[in-house]
């Protein structure tokens, strides 16, 4: 028998092992088996996995697998990583428990992870704040998250405007005090996303361009 034909049967026979395997693919096809065929006893493996899993598509075939699992089980586990000094457990818990949906998380999600310094961090946060808010607690959060307009490069700007943006009016009274802001980066982030906000086909890239100019004409009109 060829030596990847042994590995995959193993990886489906002995997931836990074939977790660890050497091989993504062995990886993948373990993760897949154990969420194919749901067994509690693998989930300390999974999340052990997810925070130190090198590729992306088998770190969301671990999500998945954990998916598959009671939330019951899961969840409080998955909260328990939020603690982590390892930034990725911190972004792969909070991008898992986004995809389960369980609100008895909310709690857990922390303005301090809201606020990481680590932008993947931040960013899974975001996304599963969004998810996970109670009604009532929008209002709350847009102002958590408007307080960081301006962060980062332009993946980490696009994932705050379209968490912005998910929580729908509540966020235009941070947004119109970010359009005034000293730093031109925020302003720029601010109307762009106001832009999105009201005309969601615009497009990132146009909205941050227009954000541009609106920026310069108005500074060059106070200077003048």
């Amino acid at each position: 028998m060829p030596k990847e034909e042994t590995n995959t049967t193993r990886a489906f026979q002995e997931p836990e092992k074939g977790l660890e395997n050497s091989s993504s693919s062995v990886r993948l096809k373990a993760a897949l088996a154990v969420g194919t065929a749901p067994d509690p006893r693998f989930i300390d493996k999974l999340i052990e996995r997810c925070a130190i899993e090198p590729e992306f598509y088998v770190r969301e075939m671990l999500t998945w697998a954990l998916t598959r699992h009671s939330p019951s089980t899961t969840v409080p586990r998955l909260i328990g990583e939020l603690r982590s000094r390892r930034a990725q457990a911190r972004s792969q818990a909070l991008h898992t428990l986004s995809k389960i949906q369980d609100r008895q998380a909310w709690p857990a999600i922390t303005r301090a992870l809201l606020t990481d310094a680590d932008d993947e961090v931040a960013r899974s946060a975001w996304r599963a704040a969004v998810v996970l808010a109670p009604e009532g607690e929008e209002p709350r959060l847009a102002e958590v998250l408007a307080a960081q307009l301006g962060r980062g490069e332009r993946e980490t700007q696009l994932s705050l405007s379209r968490a912005l943006i998910a929580l729908g009016e509540v966020i235009m009274p941070p947004l119109r005090a970010a359009m005034t802001d000293p730093d031109p980066r925020v302003r720029r982030h601010a109307i762009a996303t106001e832009r999105l906000l009201r005309d969601p086909d615009a497009g990132f890239e146009f909205a941050i361009e227009e954000a541009k100019r609106i920026v310069v004409l108005g500074t060059t009109s106070k200077e003048g």
